[in-house]
Parts: structure tokens; C-alpha cells; sequence
């Protein structure tokens, strides 16, 4: 699962100076600083609320009188819904402050309904995960045994779901010449017949982005409409179709459902040894302190997880560059990414190891020159 076809590469040390302004570097720097704060701030607030939570609803919890099943699917609700209003307001100071710099409208209503396609069915499988964490708690002695390859049946289960998903919330690829570029993408990465399609987001967003779903017959290609738009030509947008058909011939999200399984058993193991002194997770009460110990622990992991995102996506990006090679409109693509989505180039050690997991513009760029001298 972490071998990829990428050849060693040495992609460090871009002076991002050759393909962006002083000016473009400085307003990219000044973005993410706020971008930063926000998420250090929603973080804070977040383990804030768990601590008061843990406090307050265990009391509720006990005075319900439901079974441990019932408690546990309104104590999992309460724990949803508050961290989700918890989050509101830094999730609308966050869409402000990307209109303040000039990436798209502060359109609060069409963010909202954006956000709903994706909230119930990440609402359903948290749901579903702590009815399963409780339940198997509450039975089983070495329950984290049990749990662990349901997790994982889960998890495939949702990504493979989530492919559809996506097609009932975007549309079909217009363009005449883009579909004739897919057929001939697909064809080259093997993989033809994949559904390329198109999510409506300009209504609350100017930044390009594209994203890969599903497997197997649930496999879709989504590009959102700002790709499309004339900020970015055909041979950069086949860039990004390429891109996207390399994950899908590298089989990314299967080998992303692979890590969750090795990585869910250690992790509920260490769920188990945290919460036995306060009488486990089989405790409804405990869901609180048991969400509080997960986001920790997500935290101490987030850096490892992101080194394996960020090797997929360089894999994806050098299929891209050897279906297109076009590595000129590779660099101008990320080059125009820099631009209108104020991505720092080179950002912050502590940025690149917790939030980053893509390669820098400034790595992404580097890769193409390198594609370039290895073809001459």
C-alpha cells in the first residue's frame, strides 16, 4: 500500500520566487496566518466543549432511564449537534475571510446547502460507529477485537456509497472537447469508462478543486465548475482530469481503506486503555471523554496520515504528467492554483506536517520539471 510508481525524486528546495510575485507570496502568507488561526481557535473551542460535556452530560445520561443503546444513539446526537454549532462560527469567519480575499462570495445560504451533502452521511456513519463502539463494549470484554473489522466494513461500505453520492449531487461534463479528452485520458490510464462529472459550486466559492469517489462501479471523477471556467485552459484542465484518473488506476481509495484497517485496532485499543478507569466505552455516559481521547488521538496521528495522502497525490500527479506530458501546462496549473486559492507555496513545517496532505505548489511544480528533464 505505500509503494507507488513515483521515482525518486528530489523536489525540495524551489525557489517559488521564479514563478510568483513578491506580491503573490506575500498575500498567500498573509491568507493562510488567518487560515491558521482559525483552525487552531476551532480546535481549541472544540476540546473546550468536550471538557464541558464531559462534565454535564454523563447526569443526563444517567437520569434518561433508556437502555444502553437508546443512551448512547441521544448522547451520540447531542454530541453531533453541539459540536457542529460549536464549529458554525468559525466555519462562517473561515467563508468570510476567504471573500475578504477575494476567493469567492459571502454567500452564507448556498455555502449551508452545500454543506448538507455531506453532513447527513458523515452524521449516519458517526452514528452508526458509536451504536457499534457502545454495543460491542457493553458485551465484550476485549471488544476492540470485535469492533475493529466492522469499523472497516463500515468505512468500505461508506466510501463505496459515497460515489453515488456524488453523482446525484453534480451533473454530467458538457463540453465537447473536454469529453473527448477524458475518452482519450481514460484510455491511456486504463481505466476507460469512468464517469466524469461536475459539481455547481460557484455560487459560494472561486477556488478549483476536483476530487475522486468511490470504487469499483461506484467510481466517479467530480470536477467542481470553477475548473472549468476561463482562468484555466484546455490543457491545464486535462491536467486536472489526468490527475484525478490517476487515483482512480492507482486504486487510492481502496488502499486508503486498507490503512484503516491497520489502523483502527491499534486505535481502539488505546480507546479501550484510556477510558477503563472511568468504566469504558460501554458507558453511554463516557461518550463525551471518549470523543475527547479520539480527536487526541487523531491529532498525534494526523501528521503520519498525511504523508501517506501526500504520496497518493504525488503518484496521481506523476500519472498525470505521464498521460498529458505537458509538463508546461502542469507548472502553469499549480501556478494558477497558487493564485486562486492562495496556497502558500512553501508553508510552515508545522502547516506542511498537520494540514498539508498534498504536496506544495512549490513540490508540485518541482515534480513537473522533473518529469520534464527524465523525458527529454
Amino acid at each position: 500500500m505505500a509503494r507507488t510508481s513515483v521515482p525518486s525524486l528530489h523536489l525540495s528546495g524551489l525557489d517559488a520566487r521564479r514563478y510568483f510575485s513578491a506580491h503573490e507570496l506575500a498575500r498567500s502568507r498573509s491568507f493562510n496566518r488567518g487560515e491558521q488561526g482559525l483552525y487552531a481557535l476551532n480546535l481549541i473551542a472544540q476540546l473546550t466543549a468536550l471538557v464541558v460535556l464531559i462534565r454535564l452530560l454523563p447526569r443526563s445520561v444517567h437520569s434518561m432511564g433508556l437502555g444502553r443503546i437508546a443512551s448512547a444513539i441521544v448522547a451520540g446526537m447531542v454530541l453531533l449537534v453541539t459540536l457542529w454549532f460549536v464549529g458554525l462560527p468559525f466555519s462562517l469567519v473561515d467563508l468570510w475571510w476567504q471573500h475578504h480575499w477575494g476567493l469567492g462570495p459571502f454567500d452564507v445560504l448556498s455555502w449551508l446547502t452545500a454543506q448538507w451533502s455531506t453532513l447527513g452521511p458523515e452524521a449516519i456513519f458517526a452514528m452508526a460507529t458509536i451504536t457499534l463502539l457502545v454495543g460491542t463494549a457493553g458485551r465484550f470484554r476485549r471488544w476492540w477485537l470485535v469492533a475493529a473489522p466492522i469499523v472497516v466494513v463500515f468505512a468500505a461500505f461508506f466510501a463505496f456509497v459515497a460515489g453515488w453520492l456524488a453523482a446525484l449531487a453534480s451533473h454530467p461534463l458538457d463540453d465537447p472537447a473536454l469529453k473527448t479528452d477524458v475518452v482519450r485520458l481514460e484510455r491511456i490510464e486504463h481505466v476507460q469508462g469512468t464517469p466524469v462529472r461536475v459539481q455547481d459550486v460557484s455560487s459560494w466559492t472561486d477556488q478549483a478543486n476536483a476530487f475522486t469517489v468511490g470504487f469499483g462501479p461506484s467510481t466517479h471523477v467530480v470536477l467542481w465548475d470553477t475548473v472549468l471556467d476561463e482562468r484555466f485552459s484546455r490543457a491545464e484542465q486535462d491536467v486536472v482530469i489526468a490527475h484525478e484518473l490517476g487515483h482512480v488506476r492507482s486504486r487510492h481509495i481502496v488502499k486508503s481503506i486498507g490503512w484503516t484497517a491497520l489502523i483502527v485496532l491499534p486505535t481502539l485499543w488505546l480507546l479501550a486503555l484510556a477510558t477503563r478507569r472511568r468504566g469504558g466505552v460501554g458507558d453511554p455516559a463516557n461518550l463525551p471523554y471518549v470523543f475527547l481521547v479520539l480527536t487526541v488521538l487523531a491529532l498525534l496521528a494526523a501528521p503520519l496520515e498525511n504523508v501517506v495522502s501526500r504520496r497518493y497525490e504525488a503518484e496521481a500527479d506523476w500519472r498525470a504528467l505521464n498521460a498529458t506530458r505537458d509538463p508546461a501546462a502542469d507548472t502553469s496549473l499549480f501556478q494558477e492554483f497558487g493564485k486562486s486559492s492562495l496556497e502558500e507555496p512553501n508553508p510552515p513545517l508545522l502547516d506542511y506536517l498537520w494540514l498539508e496532505n498534498h504536496p506544495t505548489i512549490a513540490q508540485r511544480i518541482a515534480m513537473a520539471q522533473a518529469w520534464k528533464e527524465r523525458n527529454r
